[in-house]
């Protein structure tokens, strides 16, 4: 009787379709929306409990799988983190370099609000290095409290480094606890189709999208830009790197992890999602156990391109001329803080102020901007936030490929 239960929890929990299962519970969540709002504002609960849940799973998560698979590494085997670093730092730039063209192309102008943000922006490229050089050496539980994901990794690669000589019965008590931790994740992700369901539901009776219109045209360059990177850009870098069709690899990195990402707007919450799928690629754990992670910290192109963008539109908004060189300029600039948009709280907006004063533009001006992008961030956030995520898997995914090919190549 007991098996019994155990293979239906299994059947109905674990396996089936998820991806069928979130596309209802987003067709469900904007019915419901249209049909009553006070109904679709209640079961916003579901939406914060699943998105609640992710949060809390990942840092232990991230914690434990990267502590064990340092743990058990044997020397001489590959983690390919060089190749998957440059792939990130190389997105991110190629991401800026596009939304300044696009912005040139497409110049935008902004309806300024008076709406001051009441976090305070960081005043220059060395406050923004100094914020994750402090979390690099944060306490161990105050990054995982904090999710703190740059002090985790810290932290986890540093057991892992003291735990490799330890003994084999603490060695199996890291991988059992790991492998518990993965299951549980597993159960929640099973969950997606409800909190979809929640989130789509009550975001669209709050918000609604009448607060977007007046900036139709800002959106669309700014998505425009996130979706010629996620369809184009990116793809051509995946087809640098593994020399055969992208595109196979890039729709299932988009349906299956920039779905989620989009509904959930959190990069922390999207880590274990992220990680189930390098798990059903049969990616090496070695590597997407380190590199989802610091994907979450580092591989921003969604964050360059809303910094880059943002900017330009105050820029054209006061007639400021911006010249090749500058613009060149900024587009580094915006992908360097972008990498350490995740150490500010506030992420990418709050360090526009920072590349506004760039191109000469004053603090309080830069400043309604922020407001303008809380304004927006609705679909700015998301679509940022599913860019982000989907090219975490995306560029380990690539490397991972590539080096098998080279192996196998080498075999024969």
């Amino acid at each position: 009787m007991q098996e019994n239960q155990t293979n239906l929890f299994h059947r109905f929990i674990l396996q089936g379709n998820l991806v069928k299962r979130i596309l209802i519970g987003l067709i469900a969540g904007i019915a419901l929306a249209f049909l009553s709002n006070t109904v679709a504002q209640a079961v916003g609960l579901l939406g914060v409990l699943f998105v609640s849940a992710l949060k809390a799973v990942a840092p232990v998560l991230v914690l434990f799988l990267v502590m064990a698979s340092i743990m058990n590494h044997k020397s001489g085997q590959k983690t390919n983190m060089r190749p998957i670093l440059f792939l990130y730092l190389l997105g991110t730039f190629v991401a800026a370099l596009t939304a300044v063209v696009m912005s040139f192309i497409f110049p935008s102008k902004l309806t300024l609000v008076q709406n001051t943000v009441e976090m305070a922006a960081p005043t220059g490229v060395i406050e923004v290095l100094k914020s994750l050089l402090m979390n690099i050496v944060s306490n161990p539980v105050d990054a995982l409290i904090n999710a703190n994901y740059i002090g985790i990794l810290v932290w986890a690669v540093g057991l892992g480094l003291a735990l490799k000589h330890s003994s084999e019965p603490t060695k199996n008590v890291i991988n059992d606890v790991s492998s518990a931790i993965v299951l549980i994740v597993q159960v929640v992700i099973r969950f997606a189709p409800l909190g979809i369901f929640g989130l789509v539901a009550s975001t669209l009776a709050t918000t609604g999208f009448q607060a977007l219109v007046q900036y139709t045209h800002l959106l669309a360059v700014l998505i425009g830009c996130m979706i010629l990177v996620a369809l184009v850009l990116n793809p051509l870098i995946v087809l640098w790197k593994t020399h055969k069709n992208p595109y196979p690899l890039v729709w299932a990195c988009l349906r299956e992890s920039g779905v989620t990402a989009f509904m959930t707007r959190s990069s922390a919450a999207n880590i274990p999602v992220n990680m189930e799928l390098c798990k059903k690629m049969n990616l090496s754990e070695d590597t997407y156990s380190v590199s989802i992670p610091l994907g979450a910290t580092i591989n921003m192109a969604g964050a360059a391109i809303t910094i880059t963008v943002l900017t330009l539109a105050a820029a054209h908004t006061l007639n400021i001329q911006v010249d090749l060189l500058t613009a060149f300029l900024l587009s580094i600039m915006a992908a360097v803080c972008a990498c350490g948009a995740s150490g500010v709280a506030g992420g990418s907006l709050l360090l526009i102020p920072m590349a506004c004063s760039m191109l000469g533009i004053h603090n309080d001006i830069a400043m309604q901007v922020v407001a303008v992008g809380f304004i927006i961030g609705v679909l700015q956030d998301s679509a940022e936030t599913a860019l982000n995520s989907s090219s975490d898997v995306l560029f380990t995914a690539a490397v991972c490929q590539a080096e098998e090919a080279k192996a196998a190549k080498a075999s024969k």
